[in-house]
């Protein structure tokens, strides 16, 4: 089987207190379904659009020599040959093997479509498209469209940018919704801007407040408290926390997420998707 044929046209750029083309009619929602399948790689079904976002696919723990090298210590809760089409890959960027794997970049490669940083493009090649942030993109697949527009993300303290690259989220707007994926970054002002441009309804947010020993106290991924206090500031509906486990160098112990949320006062809004299980979102 192959991914259904897929069109993306540049917008242009999104502004503050505007919306781009597309903006969800909650009449005629779209019907979507949602699959965590671990660390940042969740499966989406937008009408006729498949969606994969940051494909690390590996089946067994492994080790990933880099100049900090990454250890998974469990595998996805499934593999790329039990997955269906892919039409687009949402990728916040493509240097860190929990972000993209072995097995992720083959169905990459595979994808009708794949959105990421202008600097994961050029590696990439084939049909991969790089947006800086606000930049959008309409893309098609069958019956239906979507926009997509690059979001800020830092993958780091500022400062640490020339060493852990470009990184990128994504706002994906369809007819009844408007989902974020804030991709691997530390809580910084440029995220306000998300909620100035955009209401979100459910935030995918990477979690897991990442440290590597030789950084000491830097922070490379958002803590749970850090997801709650984005959270409040996009006024989600739900939140869907992602990146927390399976890999050695997220730190923070998973049952913080649902206790800094509990504390902000955002407990209703939490939503933990059980793996290699497809839901409504």
């Amino acid at each position: 089987m192959t991914a259904t044929p897929v069109t993306v046209t540049y917008l242009g750029t999104a502004s503050p207190g505007t919306t781009t083309p597309g903006t969800a009619s909650p009449v005629t929602a779209t019907p979507v379904t949602v699959t965590y399948l671990g660390t940042a790689t969740v499966l989406l079904r937008i009408g006729d659009l498949t969606i994969l976002t940051d494909p690390a696919l590996d089946q067994q723990p492994g080790e990933y020599p880099a100049a900090r090298p990454l250890r998974r210590t469990a595998g996805a809760a499934f593999g790329a040959d039990q997955l269906p089409p892919v039409d687009l890959v949402l990728l916040s960027h493509d240097q860190h093997a929990d972000n993209l794997d072995h097995a992720g970049r083959e169905v990459a490669a595979r994808a009708g479509a794949v959105l990421t940083t202008p600097e994961a493009a050029a590696r990439l090649g084939g049909r991969a498209t790089g947006l800086a942030p606000w930049e959008s993109v309409r893309t098609t697949a069958g019956a239906t469209t979507v926009t997509v527009t690059a979001t800020p993300a830092r993958h780091g303290p500022a400062g640490t940018e020339p060493v852990t690259g470009p990184v990128t989220g994504f706002v994906v707007e369809y007819e009844g919704g408007t989902l974020y994926f804030s991709g691997d970054t530390t809580r910084h002002a440029a995220l306000d801007g998300i909620a100035e441009r955009f209401a979100v309804d459910t935030a995918f947010l990477h979690l897991g407040d990442a440290h590597f020993p030789a950084t000491g106290e830097l922070a490379f991924s958002l803590s749970a408290a850090d997801g709650a206090e984005l959270a409040r500031t996009l006024g989600a509906r739900q939140v869907v926390p992602l990146h927390f486990d399976s890999w050695e160098h997220f730190v923070e112990d998973p049952a913080r997420i649902a206790e800094a949320f509990a504390a902000a006062g955002l407990a209703d809004r939490l939503r933990r998707l059980p793996p290699g299980t497809a839901e409504l979102l």
